[in-house]
């Protein structure tokens, strides 16, 4: 029996000596690959990148990227540029644009409501059908109502997917071709100060909570840039032409969610 015990002393005690200079080894091995690394960054330097807003340069690990580009903030990620263009959002600048008059700056927004082709909104390929439209680039063959509006030069300065994806086609600093001939307030051609937005679905269905979201998000990031904006349909400043956003855009739910003064939605918060 002692015998016994005595090799089994001897295994145990070669057993841990071995897990020991294992446990040994694996922490070596870690320290290394640790030294290396640090010192591999040390020699390699840091992709630097720069702020779209504000220019500085900051190491491409440390910023954020939408798109191609890189923010150092979210806050400026949420800021319109000195170009006027939305950090946020999805760039897809459309060439239906031209300068504003000299010193007019936005002062109106106006709803829109967009579906292409109509009705067919909740169809995926509807969004791309827009953006195609407002490019010029859209494929007249892939619908017969796409061979009406064939030709036509419009765009607007944003839109908001039934997905709630922004897209900018404008710079707000610049003149989008969205209300044609309109009028607010007495005063003409609207398009000269005003930003168009586009929400993608149509006069017959409500639109999505998350299109309310972003909206209430886009227009505080816009007032940012441009305080005291007033609020307008398509249908108020072209009533004879325009029945657009329609009657399930909620007003009230707007003027709450962004907590814009009453007194800049001069035609009310009824649904028309």
């Amino acid at each position: 029996m002692n015998l016994v015990k005595w090799l089994l002393l001897i295994v145990g005690a070669a057993y841990f000596y071995y897990w020991f200079k294992g446990k040994e080894r694996t922490a070596q091995t870690d320290r290394a690959r640790v030294e290396a690394e640090t010192q591999k960054q040390n020699v390699e330097p840091q992709t630097m990148v720069q702020c779209e807003l504000c220019h500085v340069h900051l190491a491409q690990s440390e910023a954020i990227k939408q798109e191609q580009r890189f923010y150092c903030s979210a806050q400026h990620l949420q800021a319109l540029d000195d170009a006027g263009w939305l950090g946020s959002a999805l760039w897809r600048p459309s060439p239906n644009q031209d300068a504003r008059p000299d010193g007019c700056m936005p002062e109106l927004v106006v709803m829109h409501h967009i579906s292409l082709p109509p009705g067919e909104f909740q169809k995926r390929i509807s969004t791309q059908h827009i953006i195609d439209f407002f490019q010029n680039t859209l494929d007249t063959s892939a619908h017969p109502y796409f061979a009406e509006i064939d030709g036509q030069k419009v765009s607007s300065h944003f839109l908001i997917s039934r997905q709630g994806q922004v897209f900018q086609f404008v710079s707000a600093k610049q003149r989008a071709w969205h209300a044609g001939v309109s009028e607010f307030l007495g005063r003409e051609r609207c398009n000269d100060f005003s930003i168009g937005i586009e929400m993608e679905g149509d006069g017959d269905s409500p639109f999505e909570a998350i299109q309310y979201q972003q909206l209430t998000t886009l227009i505080q990031n816009i007032e940012t840039a441009f305080p005291n904006l007033q609020f307008a349909g398509h249908s108020d400043i072209a009533p004879q032409r325009k029945t657009d956003p329609g009657k399930f855009f909620d007003w009230a739910k707007l003027q709450k969610t962004t907590l814009i003064p009453e007194k800049n939605f001069p035609f009310g918060f009824d649904s028309r």
